[in-house]
C-alpha cells in the first residue's frame, strides 16, 4: 500500500525543524533526508527512522518498511521539537559511522 500525500504533509509539518529536510518519492513511498543524509522514510503511512543508538534509546517499537528490509524504529510521537532533535542526533551518528567499502 502506498503512503498518502496527506500523511507525508503531516510528517513534513512535524519535522519542520529538521535542517535541510528533503524527500524523494520511491515506489509509492517517501525517503526522508536531512542535508543529504537518508535518515528514514514514510512507508505505508508510518514514519520510520533508521536504527542507531539514538533512535534505539528514544523509540521502542521496530518495524520493517518492506519485506526483506532491515528493521527501523517506528515513530509514534507527535512532538515535532523532540523528533527534530532526534533526527539531528540520528543524522550525526549516520554521518560519523564507518566508511562503507566501495562496490567492485
Amino acid at each position: 500500500m502506498a503512503s498518502s500525500q496527506g500523511y507525508l504533509e503531516y510528517v513534513l509539518d512535524l519535522l519542520s525543524g529538521v535542517e535541510g529536510l528533503t524527500t524523494r518519492k520511491m515506489m509509492g513511498e517517501y525517503l526522508l533526508y536531512s542535508e543529504g543524509t537518508l535518515f528514514g522514510g514514510v512507508y505505508d503511512d508510518r514514519l520510520l527512522i533508521k536504527e542507531t543508538p539514538a533512535s534505539a534509546s528514544a523509540l521502542g517499537a521496530t518495524a520493517v518498511p518492506y519485506e526483506g528490509a532491515r528493521p527501523m524504529r517506528l515513530v509514534d510521537s507527535d512532538d515535532g521539537d523532540a523528533l527534530s532533535r532526534l533526527v539531528g542526533a540520528v543524522c550525526a551518528e549516520l554521518r560519523g559511522g564507518p566508511a562503507r567499502r566501495a562496490c567492485r
